[in-house]
């Protein structure tokens, strides 16, 4: 499915042979200009995090003979990447493996997809690519009740073994659910999806970039249970966004990509899809030795502090970037791709260049939040369901899985930690200001153990509440909280790790990758895209947009990256033309009720 893979590698291997227009010199360091470069000369680019878009820029530039060094200030794959748990290996074992939270690769991704199929894997035909797997199912995990566990098929799929127990729990689940859903409001919810889905671009854009999802889904009128699964439950638990502040334009395309992807419409993949590894040893690590033998360079624990202005050529001349002993250089190269978060970038800014680009200065008004990950080790295999589960009911707003039954080439005792934990329950705490249920705090007033505990308390609270002990206390070896999560328990706790968020508006303000600056360009999932959303396929597609950018400003010859919009089934295009027409004469969807 790799369109572009051909074309690129006879590029690559032509490069050289052709006329070197595609080669690089490296970035130069300390504070002496840089030699000017003969016409032929290769160019310089100096990638400015090493995040996903900051690993993607890298890659889609090397194949087309740049010469790039990345800038990252901690370790390859920011937010993605996996991590040691420190003093934890024992006997030749790795340590246990640790994250900043879980991840989630849908079939409704494609640039990703497409970038990890060219990254290789020993004995993959399809690269990193071939490391997804895909979970059996997925659930609805309800306090007070029963579970609703969901499965999900695909092509190949073996369905796990059920005992009449779990058969007849999943049904006292649906059951419910069924009950506890009143019928009028499940038939407004599907009304309200199928006005968004008929919307034409205009009203999406404007009128439901302006309405939260809470107003949109009437969510104050209805049931404590639509208000939980269908309004909370889709927003909170999944993209650490309030249904009460959550754009509608972000929430629902989100969702009619999902389900356009359980009907097997434009998908790379199953719906759902993850890693049958640590996230380093199935894909950051195999992608930053690719890349290095593509000829990039990094500078592991550098910290970009200032991108330099040149008023006089109206572009970037300079970078101050400090080193790992807190010197700092003067970074000069031909092109500057921001690659960092958003809340790390526009500390970068300074006044001279948001006034030469104002879209730089729109950056300050989008928002993030706290969406981090814990991860506890358990002696003994817990019976959960094989996916995701979403702890909807609870204060915290929890979702899980245990990791190790999807690494089959791992056995977890004998590869990790001391030989006695067997798995990893990995947890997103999305809800940080909202109190838990065994200290009454909110999870940034509580301690890190502190939060380690009332975490554990709200997952025995969610899958031991039907008569069957699922977390037992004494299988819990021990726990690893993001170190990004740094004051808790303290007025003033900090997250450098946080998610850029979606409330009304947001949309307007995503820069483009391209700025009014020649030779600056910006990368990273708050970087105008079609997915609109915080995830990794909108950094894959930023940075792609920024290469391409690139390439247009220097007249390169180079192909193009090739940015795969989120599908749009034809057969809805005539009503959208059709509600184009309303919206414009002041309309209501025509399927609107109100």
């Amino acid at each position: 499915m790799d369109r572009t893979g051909t074309s690129r590698r006879t590029f690559v291997a032509g490069a050289a042979a052709a006329t070197g227009a595609a080669a690089v010199g490296a970035v130069a360091l300390g504070t002496a200009p840089a030699v000017a470069a003969e016409p032929s000369a290769p160019q310089s680019v100096a990638v400015l995090g090493g995040g996903v878009a900051g690993l993607t820029a890298a890659h889609e530039l090397a194949e087309r003979g740049f010469r790039v060094t990345v800038y990252e200030r901690r370790a390859p794959g920011g937010k993605a990447r996996s991590m040691d748990v420190p003093d934890s290996a024992r006997g030749g074992r790795r340590p246990l493996p640790a994250e900043h939270g879980f991840r989630f690769i849908p079939g409704i991704y494609h640039n990703l997809p497409d970038t990890m199929r060219r990254i290789p894997f020993p004995g993959n035909a399809n690269g990193v690519w071939d490391n997804l797997v895909a979970p059996a199912e997925m659930s609805f995990a309800r306090t007070g009740r029963e579970d609703l566990r969901i499965p999900l098929p695909w092509p190949g799929h073996r369905p796990a073994e059920l005992t009449l127990d779990e058969i007849g729990r999943a049904l006292t689940a649906l059951l419910d659910t069924a009950r506890s859903l009143p019928l009028h409001e499940t038939a407004y919810f599907v009304n309200r999806f199928l006005v968004f889905l008929t919307s034409c671009d205009e009203r999406r854009n404007e009128a439901w970039e302006r309405t939260p999802w809470w107003e949109f889904l009437r969510a104050e009128r209805m049931s404590y249970d639509y208000q939980r699964i269908l309004a909370v439950g889709l927003t909170r638990n999944i993209v650490a966004t309030k249904a009460e502040e959550a754009s509608t334009r972000t929430v629902a395309t989100l969702l009619e990509a999902f389900a356009l992807n359980a009907l097997g419409r434009g998908a790379d993949g199953p719906l759902d899809r993850i890693l049958n590894l640590p996230t380093n040893e199935a894909w950051i690590d195999p992608w930053v030795a690719h890349l290095t033998g593509l000829g990039v360079e990094f500078r592991i624990g550098w910290t970009v502090r200032e991108l330099a202005h040149d008023a006089g050529s109206g572009r970037i001349g300079a970078a101050v970037v400090e080193d790992p002993q807190g010197l700092r250089h003067s970074v000069t190269a031909d092109h500057y791709i921001s690659a960092m978060p958003v809340e790390h970038a526009r500390r970068t800014w300074g006044a001279a260049l948001r006034a030469a680009d104002p879209q730089l200065a729109r950056c300050d008004e989008l928002e993030t939040d706290w969406m981090t990950g814990i991860q506890f080790y358990l002696t003994e295999r817990a019976p959960l369901l094989a996916g995701h589960a979403n702890c909807i009911d609870s204060p915290w707003s929890l979702t899980a899985i245990q990791q190790a039954r999807h690494w089959p080439s791992r056995d977890f005792p004998a590869d990790y930690g001391d030989g006695v934990a067997v798995d990893c329950l990995s947890v997103d705490v999305s809800e940080w200001d909202r109190p838990g249920i065994l200290y009454g705090k909110t999870a940034k007033q509580c301690t890190r153990t502190e939060v380690a505990r009332e975490v554990w308390a709200q997952l025995k609270a969610a899958f031991n509440d039907t008569g069957r002990t699922v977390l037992k206390d004494s299988a819990l070896h021990s726990w690893f909280l993001d170190p990004g999560v740094d004051g808790l328990g303290t007025p003033n706790p900090t997250n450098e790790d946080q998610l850029l968020v979606h409330p009304v508006g947001t949309f307007h303000n995503r820069p483009e990758a391209a700025t009014a600056i020649p030779n600056f360009f910006l990368a990273g999932d708050y970087v105008a895209v079609d997915i609109d959303l915080a995830t990794m396929e909108g950094a894959n597609a930023s940075a792609r947009q920024a290469v391409n950018a690139l390439l247009d400003r220097t007249g390169s010859t180079a192909p193009r990256c090739t940015v795969q919009p989120l599908f749009r089934p034809p057969e809805l295009e005539g009503l959208k033309r059709h509600d184009r027409l309303r919206y414009r004469l002041g309309l209501r969807n025509a399927l609107d009720v109100g």
